[in-house]
């Protein structure tokens, strides 16, 4: 990875944060309103259910100091991600995040305020105020808690509590990303070098078999020297994952997940049940990896070499913008407008500099752009993480310019499926335009080892997270050998004969942090999936799939998801979704086969 001198990085390549506050001034003034905001509408507090002025004013007044809350937020942790050594901006970042602890904490009151009051009490409150109505689905979506939202004091005391339920999370961060030590390894150049989390991808892609076969066994001899410990933060986890939705009186952890986006438990059912259907698909692609690369035996340390060598282009930044515009004009020109805007006024911090955050993501907050951080080295992967991250920050723009604040933010279960459709436009574009049977080939590994990652491996991720949630609940104890021989033997199942289960992969439950996210995962799965089926109507301009896709972005958290994907076109209740996505990898599979034979 190359990086840059950030001083020498011309300004259009960087991001302008004063479009946020103009100066730190600016950003500790708003810091201190917060707080007053917070006390404000603190003094709500027992008052909702007088009469709808003092319960719409409690609802006002919370939201107005959430909202600036948010606009703090980002300004301190974008700067913190310029450089992570910064000590003033790690502070800041440390200041904000107990801002919002004590904010979660103030206002905690709410919720079970509301809760406590009989519907045709709202109801009638709505009437007597009808410029209100903006808050009948917000007041809708509380109702659905009804019976699993505690006591104004309880629920205060469970938010006072965060620190000390993410401290299993907090537990693991450390230990995996600053404590554990990681033997030396010998690159391809015969050089000794530290092995890290950082550095374990590249090696486990490296050509040479020697280098990859050395980062997977060091990495797991690291983790592997901890697993009892990671079992017990594992163990911490999922007892804290179980214990909140019992007392909230859910039925179990993942229940009360999903019915935080109000998703029914049969999306979770149909996409385990759908993916196992297809597994031989997976298993064909595994044996083609075999064939490609010559192998007599497969291991888990092979499946992330690329198949083929570096694809036959390159892109530099703007060649990247140029290119992912391209693509996108499919959608027509109110979106390009936004994609313009994103492009042309600095909303994109690009290279990779000394102390940078790795990695690439699109935040920001209602009152703020939607600001991209990429690390940028000029390859066709950076041209799909590009146009990955301008779906998440185009979704944020339509967003909050079409809904008030109130549903001016999306829900994670939708939130990746907008990046994800415009990687699969990419992909599209990239097919239909052209005839290079090495630029084809390497598109479609692109695609089928995305599928392999995305649907394939994250679903296997939800299978183990509701096995770990179900032995817990049921007494079952989870110690490092029983999940990891569970680990190791759904491994097994879902990469097929093809690819020998090396013992060290038994312990890969022990180094991925998304387990400690309650039923995150899935929702990757789920959401690659139903872009998949998207992109496909709307490359193909199928009816009327591109305005109802547009009206999709717009729509933030002004419905139930599910019923937002059903107006993009899209039933999540059903496997047809899935069935279609299966069918694209088939299909992408068949040429790839063929081109490779």
């Amino acid at each position: 990875m190359t990086q840059k001198d950030r001083k020498k990085i011309p300004s259009k390549y960087t991001w302008d944060l004063t479009t946020i506050f103009q100066n730190n001034n600016d950003f500790e003034a708003s810091f201190k309103k917060v707080k007053e905001l917070s006390q404000e509408a603190k003094k709500y507090q027992g008052q909702m259910a007088k009469n709808s002025k003092e319960f719409f004013g409690a609802i006002t007044a919370s939201l107005k100091a959430f909202r600036l809350l948010e606009k703090v937020y980002v300004y301190a942790s974008l700067n913190n991600d310029l450089d992570i050594s910064n000590a003033k901006y790690q502070a800041y970042n440390a200041r904000v995040n107990r801002l919002a602890s004590e904010v979660e904490s103030d206002l905690a009151f709410i919720e079970p305020e509301i809760l406590k009051m009989a519907p045709e009490t709202v109801e009638l409150f709505l009437k007597e105020q009808p410029d209100k109505q903006i808050y009948r689905h917000y007041l809708d979506f509380i109702s659905q808690k009804r019976g699993h939202v505690l006591s104004e004091s309880e629920e205060s005391l469970i938010s006072q509590a965060q620190d000390v339920f993410n401290s299993s999370a907090e537990t693991f961060s450390v230990l995996s990303n600053s404590d554990l030590v990681f033997p030396e390894i010998v690159d391809e150049d015969g050089k000794k070098v530290q092995l890290s989390n950082g550095s374990y991808n590249s090696y486990i892609e490296s050509y040479d078999r020697r280098v990859r076969k050395a980062a997977f066994q060091g990495i797991y001899q690291a983790y592997g020297n901890y697993q009892n410990t990671f079992a017990q933060t594992l163990a911490g986890q999922i007892k804290e994952d179980n214990y909140l939705a019992k007392v909230h009186h859910y039925p179990s952890a993942r229940n009360a997940a999903l019915a935080a986006n109000n998703i029914p438990d049969i999306v979770y059912d149909n996409l385990i049940k759908t993916v196992h259907h297809y597994l031989p698909l997976l298993h064909r692609y595994m044996e083609l990896r075999k064939k490609v690369l010559g192998l007599s035996e497969m291991h888990m340390y092979d499946l992330y070499v690329p198949l083929l060598n570096e694809p036959p282009v390159t892109y530099d930044f703007e060649s990247a913008k140029k290119r992912a515009r391209e693509a996108l004009t499919v959608y027509g020109e109110e979106y390009l407008e936004v994609v313009d805007h994103i492009y042309q006024e600095r909303m994109i911090d690009v290279y990779e500099t000394k102390g940078k955050r790795s990695g690439g993501y699109s935040g920001g907050s209602y009152d703020t752009n939607p600001f991209i951080l990429l690390n940028y080295q000029n390859t066709l992967d950076d041209v799909f993480t590009l146009i990955h991250e301008t779906g998440h920050s185009v979704h944020s723009w339509f967003t909050r310019h079409n809904q008030e604040y109130v549903y001016g933010d999306y829900p994670i279960f939708v939130a990746e499926i907008a990046s994800t459709t415009n990687e699969n436009i990419l992909t599209d574009d990239f097919l239909a335009k052209s005839d290079d049977p090495q630029l084809r080939a390497y598109i479609l590994n692109h695609y089928l080892d995305t599928v392999k990652g995305t649907l394939y491996r994250q679903t296997q991720f939800a299978e183990f997270e509701h096995y770990l949630h179900i032995s817990e609940q049921n007494g079952t104890p989870i110690t490092a050998y029983e999940i990891s021989k569970y680990y190791g033997e759904l491994n097994a199942k879902y990469y097929g004969p093809s690819v020998i289960n090396d013992p060290e992969i038994s312990l890969e439950w022990s180094r991925i942090p998304h387990f400690y996210y309650d039923y995150y995962v899935y929702q990757y799965a789920t959401g690659f999936a139903a872009a998949t089926t998207l992109a496909t109507g709307i490359y193909n301009k199928k009816g009327q799939a591109i305005n109802h896709y547009l009206n999709f972005l717009k729509s933030g958290n002004s419905n139930y998801p599910i019923d937002t994907m059903k107006a993009a076109g899209v039933d999540m209740t059903k496997t047809d979704y899935l069935n279609q996505c299966f069918a694209v990898f088939e299909q992408r599979l068949n040429e790839l086969e063929s081109l490779l034979s």
